[in-house]
This record gives C-alpha cells, sequence and structure tokens, in this order.
C-alpha cells in the first residue's frame, strides 16, 4: 500500500469526482484527495515557475525532479520506450485502483454508479482536445478507436483512401481488409525519412488526391520516427476536395500542446495510457458530431443511439476503475501545463540527440528541426544491426528501447518522458558513443 493518506469511502463518494473534475485543471484538486505530502510538493513546484517561459521551465531540473517524484518508476532499468506505454503517476494508479474497490461494492449497481461518472471523464477530455463533449467517445485505444471509423464508414467499390508507408500496420490491415472485402482502393504514398519540409509532406498528399478519394488517413506524429505531419495544411487541402481526413493521435494527445482547431480533423483517435499517463487499456475517439451518424460501430448498438457518441462505447460490460482513473490524469497533466510537458519532451529528445549527432558513424532517421518533431527520434549505429544493438542495450545494461528496421532503416527509437533523468540519458549516450567508436561487444 503507498503511504499516502486517503479519505474515507463515505466521503469520496460525496465529492471526489464532481470535485476534481469539475475543475480538472490543477494538481491543487489532485492534492486535496491524494495526501498532504506528494502532490502539495508537485503543487508547489508549479506555482513557481508560473509565468516563465516554458523553454525555460524545460531545462530546470529543480522544478522536474519534483513532478519525477509523483511517479513510482523503477530505477533498476532505463524505460527509453515510453512511447509504446507511459507510466502512470500514483495518483492516477491509486485512484484506479480505489475505484475497482468501490466496484466490489455492488457489483450489479455498477453501471449506475460509476458508469453515470463517465460524463465527467467525457467532460475533461473534450475540454483539454477543444471539442463538444457529444463527439467524445471513451475506448480502449487507437486502434480499437480508428478501427472504429476505417471498418464503419460506407465505402463504395472503387473509392479510395490516401494513407502512407508511415501508419500503423492495424490501421494500414484494417484498410487492406476493406480492400479486400469491399473493392475498395488503398493508396499508401511514400514520403521521405526524414523529409525536408513540411511543404514536402503536403505535396506527397496533393499527389495522390484522385477523384476517386474519399478519406485521408494520416498520423499526426509517425510511431517510428516521431515525425510530425502538418494535418492541418493537409486537412484544408482535402476539405477543399470534399474529402474527409482520419488522424492518428497516438503520439500526439498531451505529448503536443493543441486543439482540435489546430487539426480540424473529421475523425481522430488516441491512447491515452501513452503520453497522458492513464490507465492502460485507454483510449478516445473523436467524431465531428454531424458525421456520427455515418460510421457504423463495431459492436451492435441500438438504432436510436444512431446518432450519440456512445454508441462506439458499446462493448458489454466493463471495469470502470481504469476509465475513471482518466480524471486524474487529465488533472494531473492540466496542473503541469501542457506546453511545459512539450518542451520539456523536446529538451529530453534534443539532450541526447545533440550529443549523439556530434559523433561519426550516427544516422538519425527523424528530423531534428523542432517543427517537424518532439519527444520521439530514431537514431541508429552505421554497421551495427539495430535489432541487435537493442538486445545488447537491454541485456548487458537494462536500457529498454524499440528497434525499427522497416523503409529502410536500421536504428532504434528512443522515447524518453517526463521521469527520465538527464543521468540515464547520459548512461544511455556514453554506452552508444562506446559502440559508435568501438563496435558492439561479442558477447
Amino acid at each position: 500500500m503507498s503511504e499516502l493518506e486517503f479519505p474515507g469511502r463515505d466521503e469520496l463518494e460525496r465529492r471526489h469526482f464532481l470535485k476534481v473534475m469539475g475543475g480538472a485543471s490543477s494538481l491543487a484538486m489532485a492534492s486535496i484527495l491524494f495526501g498532504p505530502d506528494l502532490m502539495k510538493r508537485v503543487e508547489a513546484a508549479t506555482e513557481k515557475t508560473a509565468g516563465l517561459d516554458p523553454k525555460d521551465v524545460a531545462q530546470n531540473e529543480a522544478f522536474w525532479r519534483e513532478i519525477q517524484q509523483a511517479f513510482t518508476v523503477s530505477r533498476g532499468l532505463i524505460n527509453l520506450n515510453n512511447g509504446a506505454v507511459g507510466s502512470s503517476p500514483e495518483v492516477v494508479t491509486e485512484s484506479m485502483i480505489r475505484y475497482l474497490w468501490q466496484q466490489e461494492d455492488a457489483p450489479p449497481f455498477q453501471r449506475r454508479i460509476l458508469g453515470a461518472r463517465m460524463e465527467t471523464v467525457r467532460n475533461a477530455l473534450a475540454q483539454l482536445f477543444g471539442a463538444d463533449p457529444e463527439e467524445i467517445a471513451i475506448m480502449r485505444n487507437t486502434t480499437e478507436a480508428m478501427q472504429t471509423v476505417l471498418l464503419g464508414l460506407d465505402f463504395k467499390p472503387g473509392d479510395e483512401v490516401l494513407t502512407t508507408e508511415h501508419d500503423y500496420f492495424s490501421l494500414v490491415g484494417a484498410l487492406d481488409r476493406r480492400e479486400a472485402r469491399d473493392d475498395i482502393v488503398v493508396k499508401k504514398i511514400e514520403v521521405p525519412v526524414p523529409p525536408k519540409s513540411m511543404d514536402e509532406l503536403v505535396a506527397a498528399f496533393e499527389r495522390g488526391i484522385t477523384g476517386h478519394t474519399r478519406l485521408i488517413l494520416v498520423s499526426h506524429p509517425v510511431n517510428f520516427t516521431g515525425q510530425i505531419f502538418p494535418v492541418k495544411r493537409i486537412c484544408d487541402l482535402a476539405h477543399s476536395r470534399g474529402i474527409e481526413v482520419a488522424v492518428d493521435g497516438a503520439h500526439s494527445f498531451a505529448h503536443l500542446d493543441f486543439k482540435h482547431q489546430d487539426l480540424d480533423c473529421d475523425y481522430y483517435a488516441t491512447s491515452l495510457h501513452k503520453w497522458l499517463f492513464a490507465p492502460k487499456g485507454t483510449g478516445m475517439l473523436y467524431v465531428r458530431r454531424d458525421k456520427i451518424n455515418k460510421v457504423w460501430p463495431l459492436l451492435y448498438a441500438s438504432n436510436r443511439m444512431d446518432n450519440n457518441i456512445r454508441k462506439f462505447e458499446s462493448i458489454g460490460t466493463r471495469a470502470y476503475g481504469p476509465f475513471l482513473g482518466i480524471g486524474e490524469a487529465v488533472a494531473f497533466h492540466n496542473g503541469i501545463g501542457p506546453k511545459r510537458k512539450e518542451e520539456r519532451l523536446r529538451y529530453l529528445k534534443h539532450y541526447w540527440a545533440d550529443r549523439l549527432g556530434a559523433l561519426p558513424k550516427i544516422t538519425f532517421y527523424s528530423s531534428l528541426d523542432s517543427e517537424m518533431g518532439c519527444a520521439i527520434a530514431t537514431v541508429g549505429i552505421d554497421g551495427v544491426n539495430a535489432r541487435g544493438l537493442g538486445t545488447y542495450l537491454w541485456d548487458k545494461h537494462q536500457i529498454l528501447t524499440s528497434a525499427v528496421t522497416r523503409m529502410g532503416i536500421n536504428g532504434l527509437r528512443i522515447t524518453p518522458s517526463l521521469y527520465t533523468t538527464l543521468e540515464e540519458l547520459d548512461v544511455f549516450c556514453d554506452i552508444m558513443e562506446d559502440i559508435a567508436k568501438n563496435g558492439l561487444p561479442s558477447s
């Protein structure tokens, strides 16, 4: 059990969710529930940096040490694969556990009691994304959310969906299934790795559009290089031709500081357990309100739900604990400050990438231009197999990375997070420098 102090269950029933999520924007709310020490220290740290330039705060190690104390990550390993799944702060994990215990009080009534609180979470996510709550579905991950759209839209034979070779395999796989099942055409355009400019990316999409294009699928940041695509420009281009746009935002939500109006897409899917630090198995789907009726849900929902965003949540019995824990994750994120968080993640990327970039034999498959990326970058060592390198880092040094060996890439995707320390990045860089100079040890 955590040493943090918690209010009694009756008090939680009375005030917890509405009190925390009614504001949903400050760590002060989280500290009401999660003890006098840890969260107050984090709150005090954020107050000290109020009004400062987020780029300056990004380099304030005293501030980030306080934030890191909110997490219970093991320092027995160095996790540089946080892009796969993020660690939750203790307040989020404890809240999920508390809701799971509440669920066991009267399981038959969990939907009535706990299920109703999903609306407060929906409101918080809508506020963070800059959308109407009636456009937000609470899902389990990006794959489920985006496949709901890709498999739920009506297409006719010959209709074209335009995407890239960079998009996530399960989403491209869903489109390939539609191609086989419904005789649509899936066009996968090639873009450089890395591109020279945003203009180059927009031009690639423009060249791919035909009179049969009905939908564009685009990643906001690409999962294996971190390349940010100019989504708003692509949406403007598509909409001028009467084409809808679906955005894979698995790596953008709570990573980059933006609102829906900055994208103007028709559909958006994300995983909340990555950069928002929400409980595992939580995600979000945005569908523009006037388009909800045209998307079939993956599972049965009553016809009277045709225009209701909640039809996409019709999965039968669920455990509400992880989904209600999203609320604390939103409060934690807002308390730190979205722009501060983005700039810290970008700073961590440049901390290690700028050091390794000065070495011979180091190849980057990601642009280091701040406009084109944030936390994620993929790096390789000439002449060293990426999978072998990743295995060595884990087996010998307990450094966790993700090998990328596709589209001519032979590198490791490196994704630090807020709880990553500069000392951990120094260890990683020291080892990479040695391998770049002397080769990968044989044993």
